[in-house]
């Protein structure tokens, strides 16, 4: 699939004719096409940019030496307890990261820390779970792996035929054994969010 804003809204647009509703947050990469196909396709849903690839975003532009450094930095800034506690985290990271004479880095981090803690509006057992697209590169990961051994396919429908198993396999054994997230959390915070929307 492409990445522009036409791609997206298609695939968009064809989940929901396979009949995807409520749909309330999308996780991304900060591909500009999907970030101007949500609001058109999915106005309510809020976007999460994945947190891995936004620190790998200040890395591009961190010396190796500090890496290790301003990822722990970083990382502090995403266990913070709300909203605002990992606005403050992200003041003093920006700052110190300025310190350390990292402006660009610390430019990139006030540019798009909104971006990475969308999660946070979220109950909070789904954290860990909603921050990244880690899951789904995983599974891209794996698919990619087992269609390398093949190498050449005869035709589309055998590539295909390859990857609907292995999503099958995956689906049955990993994503089947245990519950990726407990929707009750969000059914609930969403039963207070509409009380709270009936009585205000």
């Amino acid at each position: 699939m492409k990445e522009d804003k036409e791609s997206w809204l298609n695939f968009f647009q064809w989940l929901k004719s396979r009949g995807l509703t409520g749909v309330q947050l999308i996780i991304g990469d900060k591909s500009l096409g999907m970030l101007e196909s949500i609001p058109e396709i999915f106005p309510n849903a809020k976007y999460q940019r994945c947190t891995v690839h936004f620190y790998r975003n200040i890395f591009s532009v961190t010396p190796k030496s500090k890496i290790k450094l301003v990822s722990k930095m970083l990382k502090g800034i995403h266990v913070s307890e709300n909203k605002s506690a990992a606005r403050e985290k992200a003041r003093q990271v920006a700052a110190e990261l300025r310190n350390m004479k990292l402006k660009e880095a610390a430019q990139k981090l006030e540019d798009g820390i909104e971006e990475t803690i969308t999660y946070m509006a979220f109950p909070y057992e789904h954290w860990n779970r909603i921050r990244t697209n880690n899951t789904i590169e995983r599974l891209n990961r794996e698919i990619r792996r087992r269609t390398k051994v093949v190498g050449t396919f005869p035709d589309g429908k055998s590539a295909l035929m390859l990857v609907c198993a292995r999503l099958r396999h995956v689906a049955s054994s990993q994503w089947g054994v245990k519950r990726y997230l407990n929707m009750k959390h969000l059914e609930n915070m969403n039963a207070i969010e509409n009380e709270d929307m009936i009585v205000g």
